[in-house]
């Protein structure tokens, strides 16, 4: 009897879930050796044409990470839902645009011309850009167009499950697999972690407080952080009340807090509106002045509550009245 056969494919990302498999340790084992991996280009010699002389719906399951931005990207994600029987969103720039899809809060080319043009290293007084498309000698040679927004995989094509976190912990991917394997497996649409805020799970939760009340927030480098104490007690933004479980709380036994890379529980619309609302809540601040010292002591409040989260969110983009909002 053949294998089921998989594929594992990167977008935009930083190579971080491809490096949580590896952690897999001794169970990737059991996994390579009950699934055939037909198509995983970062780990072994896989090519485009190997994918597309597949029949269709041939890939028992393929494994997508990374948020989705280049012509390139769009070409393989609806190339692989074709191929595929299952698809499943891995880790936080598929599920919800990840650290990518905070460059939806420039256009284009202000990016553009500040990565080729303006930044203190760059020696480049010509303007030079990469072109989609170059003659030399020995013909032309191309290059993948850029997306005026970066998408998260749901938005580009259908997802079957998901499965969060930066990266996403091992005991997700070995779950998850071993349901894909057997076939039970939840309704279309679920994130495959527990439904739960990671704050109920917290390990110091009965140091929180029941009459939480926080006089403005304080940033990590700024205190010397009680290793036994609830993080939000120490006036510290803790996204644990609004954040789905399943990481094992690893940054908190790291004495940091959570920065949100699981996502939201399911009756939760927008990540980030929720746990700003959350943390809001605790807020001691009445009157005018404080209410506007609170509110400077967070420099960056969509870096810090939208962080892995703004193309999957109700912001999306930053509004231009520029170029054509996208493919």
């Amino acid at each position: 009897m053949s294998k089921p056969k998989a594929g594992f494919y990167w977008c935009a990302s930083c190579g971080g879930c491809e490096e949580s498999v590896v952690d897999l340790a001794e169970d990737l084992i059991a996994v390579v050796t009950a699934i055939d991996f037909v198509f995983f280009p970062c780990a072994m010699d896989f090519k485009r044409e190997d994918v597309e002389a597949m029949k269709d719906g041939e890939i028992a399951v393929c494994f997508i990470n990374g948020a989705v931005r280049s012509s390139e990207q769009f070409e393989m994600v609806e190339l692989l839902r074709k191929k595929s029987q299952l698809i499943i969103a891995y880790g936080s720039c598929a599920h919800m645009g990840g650290i990518p899809g905070l460059a939806n809060l420039y256009d284009l080319e202000s990016i553009l011309k500040r990565v080729y043009t303006e930044t203190e290293s760059t020696d480049n007084p010509s303007g030079t850009r990469p072109l989609p498309q170059t003659t030399v000698p020995g013909g032309k040679l191309t290059l993948p167009t850029l997306d005026e927004s970066v998408k998260s995989l749901d938005q580009v094509i259908p997802v079957d499950y998901y499965i969060p976190g930066c990266p996403p912990p091992t005991p997700l991917l070995k779950a998850a697999v071993e349901a894909v394997l057997s076939g039970k497996l939840p309704p279309k649409g679920t994130v495959l972690a527990p439904d739960i805020a990671l704050c109920k799970e917290c390990p110091r939760i009965d140091s929180k407080p029941e009459d939480l009340a926080i006089k403005a927030f304080k940033r990590p480098h700024e205190i010397d952080i009680d290793p036994e104490k609830c993080l939000l007690a120490q006036g510290l933004l803790c996204l644990g009340p609004g954040t789905r479980s399943g990481c094992g709380a690893a940054c908190i036994k790291g004495n940091m807090p959570c920065t949100g890379c699981l996502g939201p529980v399911s009756r939760v619309h927008d990540h980030g509106g929720a746990t700003m609302a959350a943390l809001a809540s605790l807020l001691e601040a009445t009157e005018e002045d404080q209410i506007v010292s609170a509110i400077e002591s967070v420099p960056d409040p969509v870096g810090t509550f939208y962080r892995y989260g703004v193309p999957g969110s109700l912001l999306f983009r930053k509004h231009t009245t520029s170029g054509n909002g996208g493919h």
